[in-house]
């Protein structure tokens, strides 16, 4: 009985309290804050790009690739003084190309003793294969500011497609070189087992994640004349 009259109590005095404010409810309802409206979803913006044949930058161009380490890290390496040419299509995008050499010899682990050994047979074999190569075979637009670039990478030999996911960041006169300039960004991801490169997977990642910044300039023999 003592029980079941604590359990009675609170009930009680909630209704008592209710019966005192008979307007409680309108009241809650006027000290309600208004919904706010939803976020709009962000839409990419769109770049309009500008007919060329831009060559890279090396000095404005990184290509880093990241892996993981028996589960506890994840290093990074940057293939450094990329050589290659964009031919952009602005009028018909799928009539745009992309060749890229990768030498091995700016191959950065910012780990001289590890650049040492990826640079041996145990992975890269840079004496015997001293570049990798990555020319594309297909360009699409994919969105506003955004392109799918597939192509054939090759490494020690090994050829796969690769598909790259690019948005295009600008495209302008550079301001110091005064010529037509034009940025992306790249990601992609691959299976190193795939290029000869897989020792100690997989307890060092057979996945390797790259992402790739770079900016490139129409030459100058082929940019338009000034006025």
């Amino acid at each position: 009985m003592h029980i079941r009259t604590r359990l009675l109590l609170p009930v009680v005095l909630t209704a008592a309290l209710a019966a005192c404010q008979p307007s409680q409810p309108q009241a809650a309802a006027a000290a309600a804050p208004a919904a706010e409206p939803a976020a709009a979803e962000a839409v990419p913006e769109a770049v309009e790009g500008v007919s060329g044949t831009y060559v890279i930058d090396p000095a404005h161009t990184t290509v880093i690739a990241q892996w993981n380490h028996f589960g506890f890290s994840n290093p990074v390496a940057n293939f450094g003084d990329v050589e290659g040419r964009i031919v952009y299509d602005a009028d018909d995008v799928t009539a745009s190309s992309v060749e890229v050499t990768l030498p091995l010899s700016g191959l950065n682990s910012f780990v001289a003793d590890f650049d040492t050994h990826l640079r041996s047979a145990d992975f890269f074999d840079a004496e015997r294969f001293p570049v990798a190569t990555f020319r594309s075979t297909s360009v699409q637009q994919a969105g506003p500011g955004k392109l799918t670039v597939t192509g054939d990478l090759t490494i020690k030999d090994n050829t796969h497609p690769v598909v790259l996911d690019v948005t295009m960041n600008r495209f302008a006169e550079h301001p110091m070189l005064k010529r037509p300039a034009a940025g992306f960004d790249a990601t992609t991801t691959i299976r190193r087992s795939d290029f000869g490169v897989g020792a100690f997977a997989p307890n060092v990642s057979d996945e390797v994640h790259i992402r790739i910044t770079t900016e490139a300039v129409v030459a100058a023999d082929e940019a338009p004349a000034a006025g």
